[in-house]
This record gives C-alpha cells, sequence and structure tokens, in this order.
C-alpha cells in the first residue's frame, strides 16, 4: 500500500471522530472562515492529539503526522526513514538525544511532499538543552545539510543556552528566523511543556508564530532580507531561501524533542 493512500486512510478515519468531537473544542478554539484562501489561525490543540477537529478539515488542513507512523516522512537525502534517532511513542514523533551537541544519531527528516504556499502548525515539547528547528521550502542536495538552503523556525531551550553564553544568541531563539531575525516577543513555555509554533508562507511573505503571538515578519527577497542573508553564516549558499516550493523539514540536531499534532493547509499561488 502506498504512502499516500495509508495516510489518506487514516484521515478518513479521522475526520469521522472529530465530527463527533467537534462540540467538545476548547473555547481557545479560533472558528475557520470558509475556504476562500484566506488566512485564519486555528488552535492545534483538540481532545485528542494528532486529529483535525471539523472545522479544521472544512478548511482544508490536513495531518502531516498520523500519531502511530512516520508515513510521508523519510530521512533529508534518502528515500527511506531513519532507523535509529527517531521514534513514534505515544502519540508523539520524537529526535532522541545523541549525546553530542551537532550530530544526531538519525539525521534530519523531511516530508515527501513538497508545498509552495500554506499554513503550518506544530506542538513542540523541549528537553533540557534542546536545540532543533522546523524547516520549510525544503531543497536537497547531496553536498549541501538542510539548513544550508532552508529557512528554520529555531527551537531551543532558550534559558540553557543564554545562561551557556558563548555566541550572540539573539536570532538563534525559539520563534526566529534562524540567523536573520529576532523575535519580537518570547512567548516561550518552560521546559516540559508543549509549544505551538505556527508558520506561515505566502509568496515572499513569512510569519512565525509562538504560542498564539506573531514573533517574526519577513519579506522574501526584499532588499532588507538580501542584506540580512549577506551579513548572515548564508551568504556562503546562493540557494539559501530562493526556491518558492519544498518540503518541510525537522531538525535533529542531537537533542530529544518531542512532536504532535503536525499540520498543514496548504495556500493558493499569491497574486
Amino acid at each position: 500500500m502506498n504512502t499516500t493512500f495509508r495516510l489518506l486512510s487514516r484521515q478518513a478515519a479521522v475526520l469521522l471522530i472529530a465530527a463527533g468531537l467537534a462540540g467538545c473544542r476548547s473555547p481557545d478554539d479560533q472558528s475557520a472562515e470558509g475556504d476562500d484562501g484566506s488566512k485564519t489561525e486555528i488552535a492545534t490543540s483538540t481532545a485528542t492529539p494528532n486529529m483535525l477537529s471539523a472545522d479544521e478539515a472544512a478548511v482544508g488542513w490536513r495531518l502531516l503526522f498520523d500519531g502511530v507512523s512516520t508515513d510521508g516522512w523519510r530521512a533529508y537525502n534518502a528515500e527511506d526513514f531513519p532507523t535509529v534517532g527517531w521514534r513514534v511513542e505515544n502519540g508523539e514523533l520524537i529526535v532522541e538525544h545523541s549525546g553530542t551537541e551537532e550530530e544526531g544519531l538519525g539525521g534530519d527528516i523531511v516530508t515527501e511532499e513538497a508545498f509552495a504556499n500554506f499554513e503550518l502548525t506544530v506542538d513542540f515539547l523541549i528537553t533540557d538543552t534542546s536545540n532543533s528547528g522546523i524547516f520549510y521550502r525544503v531543497i536537497e542536495n547531496e553536498d549541501q545539510s538542510i539548513w544550508n538552503n532552508a529557512p528554520e523556525y529555531q527551537i531551543l531551550d532558550d534559558e540553557t543556552y543564554i545562561a551557556m553564553g558563548g555566541m550572540n544568541m539573539d536570532t538563534h531563539l525559539t520563534g526566529d528566523n534562524y540567523d536573520l531575525h529576532s523575535a519580537g516577543e518570547r512567548p516561550s513555555r518552560p521546559v516540559g511543556e508543549w509549544n505551538t509554533a505556527r508558520i506561515l508562507v505566502d509568496g515572499p511573505h513569512v510569519e512565525h508564530w509562538l504560542n498564539g503571538v506573531m514573533t517574526v515578519e519577513y519579506e522574501l527577497w526584499s532588499p532588507d532580507w538580501e542584506a540580512r542573508v549577506a551579513a548572515s553564516k548564508f551568504a556562503e549558499f546562493p540557494a539559501y531561501g530562493r526556491t518558492q516550493r519544498g518540503l518541510i523539514g525537522l531538525q535533529d540536531h542531537g537533542h530529544m524533542v518531542k512532536f504532535r499534532n503536525i499540520k498543514i493547509r496548504p495556500l493558493p499561488a499569491s497574486s
């Protein structure tokens, strides 16, 4: 059975259950505006993780993680999912701690499907000294790491790394556009509590949200963005941030991070 069919089958089952749960939504959930291409923030918290509410399904949200398998994901620059370093447990997609600062056991993972314009929401839970990220519009290059070419929503145990000192952390903290844009607000929850990331990508326009607060907003390919790239570690990578369609990626940086409620809503082409 191919991956797409398996995911669609699970989606069908999810929708049937979600319809019965629609009346049990949390007061924090926000109603959808309809299937007109409008960009509506939908809360990711539902009665059961890794399920779509009836409202989410109605406006085109899809699960990228079903809570029980790694269907729809594979290793970066590879055909199969890593055999070590990642696992699914208790409805969570977990990248394991490797004991090193830089190298993970399994490596970064990416979706099998590419997306151009979209809203993406991901719940994540950090552990002590967590370091990871969510990549978008990923392109693959056998000679380069995933971060060389794809923008990154930073995930970090901010307090620990700030206390450790060292490099300037201004654009390296949770919710930042890694190495380029610093969050205006930092509404991170503590180690051991779930956070919700939301990423909006619509043509050149990008927004990062954390726990319902917009942390970063920027325009790809604008003069300001070009200047920031030229002054960053990405200056030596001419393909960085240039593609208009790509994969979604999760980083294995050698630290344990848990993910769930990974949902995407494809958007129409921007005008």
